[in-house]
């Protein structure tokens, strides 16, 4: 993990090399947007996804422009992920006793991404881009929500781990003016399981978001 977090702080730092060695101006930007996440499960031969909930995202970019065509755009993102749990997902649509069982988990993530961008004028519109890179999130706070009761989730006697990681895709149009709009996948490649937790079944909880928002460059 450490090795993870180190390889992201150095493209952030080549990135401002590269700027250095530039007449591209600094971009600075704004966005932020609803947030589609789940989680996913595994464990020996079983595996199969939770419900989507809804929740939001907002955070920072600076943009080095390396040329006309490419940049590079670390940011910081504040955002909650997690995932809906209700009986229907667990088969007990028939029994009455967990008729009513409708969870949720609130993963609170202070998420550092550094996206390469595709950027493809098209006229005097504005510009396409698309884009990809790695991600590293650290949860600040989490909770478990059933109905009206909330409780804290404690990382240190829950099995989870605060660290996650994993891979950015997006895409997007900005006009002139600065003013974007764009959308994104989250693929999480992290264990949220805490393995020495639970050695016996080797179970693996990954985080999964898709994202649509505006944004705004200045």
């Amino acid at each position: 993990m450490k090795k993870l977090v180190l390889s992201l702080l150095t493209v952030a730092a080549l990135s401002t090399a590269a700027l250095a060695q530039s007449s591209k101006p600094v971009k600075f930007g704004l966005k932020a947007g609803v947030a589609f996440p789940n989680m996913t499960f595994s464990a020996g031969n079983a595996s199969f996804s939770y419900g989507t909930k809804t929740s939001y995202y907002v955070g920072g970019t600076v943009e080095f422009e390396l040329s006309d065509l490419v940049s590079i755009q670390p940011g910081l993102t504040f955002i909650d992920k997690g995932t809906k749990i209700n009986s229907s997902g667990f088969g007990f649509d028939n029994d009455d006793f967990f008729a009513d069982v409708d969870a949720t988990l609130n993963f609170k993530y202070l998420e550092l991404p550094v996206n390469a961008l595709v950027n493809f004028k098209m006229a005097n519109a504005g510009k396409l881009f698309v884009g990809a890179g790695p991600y590293f999130a650290y949860a600040l706070s989490a909770n478990a929500k059933m109905g009206s009761e909330k409780e804290k989730i404690e990382f240190k006697d829950s099995g989870l781990n605060r660290s996650d990681y994993g891979l950015n895709f997006l895409a997007g149009f900005q006009l002139n003016n600065g003013l974007n709009i764009h959308a994104g996948y989250g693929l999480g490649l992290g264990n949220l399981a805490n393995n020495e937790e639970a050695q016996d079944f080797d179970p693996s909880i990954k985080n999964k978001v898709f994202t649509v928002g505006l944004g705004f460059s200045f």
